[in-house]
C-alpha cells in the first residue's frame, strides 16, 4: 500500500474506535442481561449517565430491546455497528475482502439476535467475530501503518469506555500503556507531552477516571486533522 491520506486514516481510526465501542459494550450487556431483567431496581439510567447518552428509554425492557437493535437511535449498538460497516466499505483496498468479511457478519449477527427468542447466542457469535476480525488483521494487512491506526482507534476507545465505566486500575493503566507503544507506529502527528500525561494518570492510586476521560478523548480529537 501507498501512502494513507487523510481520509483513509480517518475511516482506519473510527473504525478501530466503532469496532471497540461495540465489543466492550456487547460484553457488558451479555454479562449484565440477566440481572437487568431479574433486578428490582432500575439500573439503565445510571449506565447512561456514565456513558454519556441521553436515556430516551421509558423501561428496563424498552432499554434491553432498544438500546442494541434501534437503527434510529444514534447511541445505539446497531448505529455504532453501522458506522463500523461504513467506514469499512470505504476501506475495502486497505483491509481486503477477508477483513470487510467479518465486519459484514457482526452486521448479520446483530440483526439475526434482534429476531431470536435467545439474543445472547448471536450476540455472543458477533462477539467472536470481532475477535476474529482483529485477528485476521494482523494476519493479512502487511502495512503497520494500517494495522497500528486500527488499533490505535481501537485503544483510545477502550480507555475512553473503562474510564467511564470505572474498570478495575489496572486494566485501564495496561490500557494506557499499550496506546503509548503503539500511537509513534502510526506515522501520524500526536502530542508526546500529552501521552506521558496520560501514562502518569494510569500510575496514580486511586486512579482519576474523569482525568483520564479528558485526556483520552483530547489524543483522540488531535490525533485525525
Amino acid at each position: 500500500m501507498g501512502i494513507i491520506t487523510v481520509n483513509q486514516s480517518d475511516c482506519l481510526f473510527w473504525l478501530g474506535r466503532y469496532i471497540e465501542r461495540v465489543y466492550t459494550t456487547l460484553r457488558m450487556y451479555n454479562r449484565e442481561y440477566d440481572r437487568l431483567i431479574d433486578e428490582t431496581q432500575d439500573s439503565y439510567g445510571g449506565y447512561c449517565q456514565r456513558m454519556g447518552i441521553t436515556n430516551i428509554y421509558k423501561s428496563r425492557e424498552d432499554f434491553i430491546k432498544r438500546y442494541p437493535f434501534d437503527a434510529s437511535n444514534p447511541d445505539s449498538i446497531r448505529s455504532t455497528l453501522d458506522r463500523a460497516y461504513d467506514n469499512a466499505i470505504l476501506l475495502r483496498g486497505e483491509l481486503g475482502t477477508q477483513c470487510l468479511a467479518y465486519v459484514e457478519m457482526t452486521l448479520y449477527d446483530l440483526k439475526r439476535a434482534e429476531k431470536a427468542p435467545a439474543p445472547l447466542i448471536p450476540l455472543r457469535d458477533l462477539v467472536d467475530h470481532i475477535l476474529a476480525f482483529w485477528g485476521i488483521v494482523d494476519d493479512v494487512i502487511d502495512s503497520e501503518q494500517v494495522r497500528s491506526i486500527l488499533k490505535t482507534g481501537k485503544r483510545i476507545e477502550r480507555i475512553d469506555m473503562y474510564a467511564r465505566l470505572r474498570y478495575d486500575a489496572g486494566e485501564v493503566a495496561h490500557e494506557i500503556r499499550r496506546l503509548s507503544g503503539r500511537i509513534p507506529k502510526t506515522g501520524l502527528d500526536y502530542d508526546q507531552k500529552t501521552i506521558d500525561c496520560l501514562m502518569e494518570l494510569g500510575k496514580e492510586s486511586p486512579l482519576n477516571y474523569g482525568e483520564i476521560l479528558q485526556k483520552v478523548d483530547e489524543i483522540g480529537a488531535n490525533l485525525i486533522r
